[in-house]
């Protein structure tokens, strides 16, 4: 009998041993690198926690993201970088372009995975849209393409439009090409443009002083991690100066910014959880083509409108995506 009752008990402890298996299986970390702050990536964070939810990731359960944020400092990345290599996580999504080139300096090993790149095939990163053939993928965002429109719409709600002061970073990649597309379509909308680069945040202040000084009629802010680290302030000084602004970005609008013409970058950090998904279950980030978005949404804030003390033609308003009243 009792030989009978130990033998029903180590029964039960040996069915008892996959679930005890399960629950220890391995937790993925995920790096993930900013260029601006906690609170300027608050919705990119959260689009591709969103992500993650939809393709059956719980986190700290199953997933865990170790996050670097640089504050808008471009110095501090590459030491950033070289921290989460050394803590060697599963995959690193880079949500800059300086990110990505200091972590393919540290590592051809572990997969990165690029949010928002403006550039892959010019910065190098990456031999080709189709096929990419390193340990680096992920989004692509077409900047360059798009300054042209930014500059068309400014042009459609400031119909005197004449100087136009242009908000960038000319540590960004990019900047020279999107500074180059943008002279075409100035050309065309027979407007002059003013490139004030701001480069840290005390060239802000220095930056709408000297737009004003130019006469400007309105301004266009390219995408830069220190402008992005302080949407607050700027889009105060855009208001307090009376200038009409067209951004980069919705999350501008959501602030209280005029209007913003681009891809929904919240939704590109959403779909970034699809490529980690992938990798995390074998996939190659060679194999895996970067991915262009086909969709662009025009956000307008009517109450930043009457603040300025203009209205949106009803052409343009007819054409937003979204209306802020």
């Amino acid at each position: 009998m009792n030989r009978k009752v130990f033998c029903a008990g180590a029964l039960l402890f040996a069915l008892c041993l996959p679930a005890e298996a399960q629950q220890t299986k391995k937790v993925h970390r995920i790096g993930f690198l900013f260029a601006a702050t906690p609170s300027a990536n608050s919705e990119r964070l959260k689009g591709f926690r969103q992500g993650l939810r939809e393709h059956g990731y719980v986190e700290e359960k199953d997933i865990l993201i170790e996050q670097r944020y640089a504050e808008g400092n471009f110095d501090r990345i590459p030491a950033l970088a070289a921290d989460l290599v050394r803590l060697k996580v599963d995959v690193i999504v880079s949500a800059t372009s300086p990110g990505t080139r200091s972590l393919k300096e540290l590592t051809n090993t572990i997969p990165i995975v690029m949010t928002s790149d403006t550039d892959p095939v010019g910065n190098k990163f990456v031999a080709s849209l189709a096929r990419p053939g390193g340990n680096i993928t992920g989004l692509s965002v077409l900047t360059p393409e798009l300054s042209g429109k930014r500059l068309e719409l400014l042009k459609e709600i400031v119909a005197q439009l004449s100087r136009v002061a242009v908000l960038g970073s000319s540590s960004t990649a990019t900047t020279a090409q999107v500074l180059k597309e943008m002279e075409l379509a100035a050309t065309a909308l027979k407007v002059q443009l003013q490139y004030l680069d701001v480069e840290s945040p005390k060239d802000i202040e220095t930056a709408f002083q000297e737009a004003t000084k130019g006469r400007a009629d309105g301004m266009l802010l390219l995408n830069s991690g220190v402008l992005n680290s302080h949407r607050k302030q700027l889009i105060n000084l855009a208001i307090r100066s009376r200038l009409s602004v067209i951004y980069v970005a919705s999350e501008w609008v959501e602030d209280g910014g005029l209007m913003s013409y681009g891809v929904s970058i919240p939704d590109l950090f959403r779909r970034a959880a699809t490529y980690v998904d992938k990798i995390l279950k074998g996939a190659k980030p060679a194999d895996l083509p970067v991915e262009q978005p086909t969709k662009f949404e025009l956000w307008i804030n009517l109450k930043t409108a009457k603040q300025l003390g203009f209205t949106i033609p009803p052409s343009v308003l007819y054409r937003a995506d979204k209306v802020i009243k």
